[in-house]
This record gives C-alpha cells, structure tokens and sequence, in this order.
C-alpha cells in the first residue's frame, strides 16, 4: 500500500509520466513486501519549486508505505528514485529531496489493513 507522490517545477510530458510511474513500480520493491501491484503514484509537474535558492529543475518526493522499513532499504529507493528522475527528466540527483512517512493505518476499499 504504497503511495509515491512526485513534485517538480518542470513541464512532464505524457509519455515521460509513464516512464517516471513506471521507475517506481521499480523502485517500490527495493523494499521487502512492496510492489508495482499497489502502488499509487502521483505527478505534479509546474510547479512553483525553488531549491537552494533557483528554480533549476528540482523534485520533491514522498514516498507513504504502510508499516515500516530498515534504513538500507530506503536508501535503496531513494537512489531508484534519483537515477530514475535524472535519466528520464534531467534532473540532478543533488535536486531532489525524497521524504518517507510510514503508518500502522492505511484505508482501502470500505476497511483498513
């Protein structure tokens, strides 16, 4: 029950939306238990970033899981994440922040997990 919410300040086309969706169904499985089969992902392109003081291109991402993971495997994803953004969307890793939040509750079809 993972959710990936990706924040840019630059235009994304459709197909490169697809290929950024894609990286993370990837990346999600850096952690043991996590798949593409419950992912949401979410793009926001346009908007008004700045990062260390420019609008050069930049991301934020948060990453939702429900549960817990170890360090490493964060790690793990943060890198999918970063090289995953540089090769599709130019922007440099050393412009992208990654935020993790975990929760014991997570709500889907009329119940919880």
């Amino acid at each position: 029950m993972p959710f990936i919410n990706v924040k840019t300040n630059i235009s994304v086309s459709d197909e490169k939306k697809v290929q950024v969706k894609s990286a993370m169904g990837k990346a999600i499985t850096a952690i043991p238990g996590k798949s593409e089969a419950w992912l949401m992902v979410g793009i926001e392109p346009s908007h008004c970033l700045y990062f260390k003081g420019t609008d050069e291109p930049c991301a934020m991402v948060d990453v939702d899981i429900l549960g817990t993971a170890k360090s490493s495997d964060l790690s793990e994803v943060t890198a999918e994440i970063c090289n995953a953004l540089e090769s599709i969307l130019d922007i440099s890793p050393a412009r992208v922040y990654v935020k993790y939040s975990s929760t014991a509750d997570w709500g889907w079809n009329n119940g919880n997990f």
